[in-house]
């Protein structure tokens, strides 16, 4: 139950200190996602410095998870190739799919960083949309930046 309460500590702290929130210049893509089962929304920037996210800004509103999540994942992809960045979103999405086994959130723990902290949204089917909606909105918009032909200030949507 230690764990447990460290972990809603974790997402507690990025929900209320969110990292790199706020919309920045220059980016390849800008995407909007929103959960329509219960309204969270994130308007999600990528800026790519060829292969590597060089940059993901946002903006957001719902749940502590949403947010939190978002703010988690900006900490595990920035500075990293879009090939990690995407294979660490499908460790997220492994962890989403566990039905809180603790052995996949150990599995994944060096990997996920803070992010294991939503190990335990996965036994609630509702709450698993909010947490992955940004990172869909990373995989829709780093296919959107990769496709782009030059970087542009102001973007696309």
């Amino acid at each position: 139950m230690q764990l447990q309460s460290m972990y809603q500590d974790i997402i507690l702290d990025h929900y209320r200190n969110p990292h790199g929130r706020g919309l920045r210049d220059p980016f390849e893509a800008e995407v909007h996602h929103v959960n329509p089962t219960c309204g969270d929304e994130v308007t999600l920037r990528v800026h790519l410095d060829g292969e590597t996210i060089a940059d993901v800004s946002y903006e957001g509103m719902g749940c502590s998870i949403s947010q939190a999540s978002v703010s988690a994942m900006y900490d595990l992809v920035v500075g990293r190739p879009v090939t990690e960045a995407l294979a660490t979103g499908e460790s997220f999405v492994a962890l989403m799919q566990s039905k809180g086994d603790p052995a996949v959130a150990e599995r994944l723990e060096d990997e996920l960083e803070d992010a294991v902290a939503f190990a335990g949204v996965s036994k609630y089917p509702a709450r698993i949309k909010c947490a992955l909606m940004s990172w869909m909105a990373l995989k829709d918009a780093s296919a959107r930046a990769l496709a782009a032909p030059t970087t542009v200030t102001g973007g696309q949507a």
